[in-house]
């Protein structure tokens, strides 16, 4: 089973990490690359999907650490 997917969103103050469905951020951080480092650790240890959002809103990257077939079938 899969954990919750992470997500890494834009705040006046800085970055959080939010776990998908919360309704309360995970953590803060001063530059989203802390925050990036905190959910991709998360997203790891749950197995599930890291989404990384830009200053607008907008998703910029999406990581995923689930069972994923590689090479994909088909």
């Amino acid at each position: 089973m899969t954990g919750k997917n992470q997500w890494v969103v834009p705040r006046e103050d800085g970055w959080a990490v939010r776990g998908e469905g919360n309704s309360r951020d995970t953590s803060h951080h001063a530059t989203q690359q802390e925050a990036i480092n905190t959910a991709k650790e998360i997203a790891q240890n749950q197995a599930s999907e890291l989404f990384i959002q830009n200053k607008q809103g907008q998703i910029r990257e999406r990581n995923s650490y689930g069972n994923d077939p590689f090479p994909p079938k088909g």
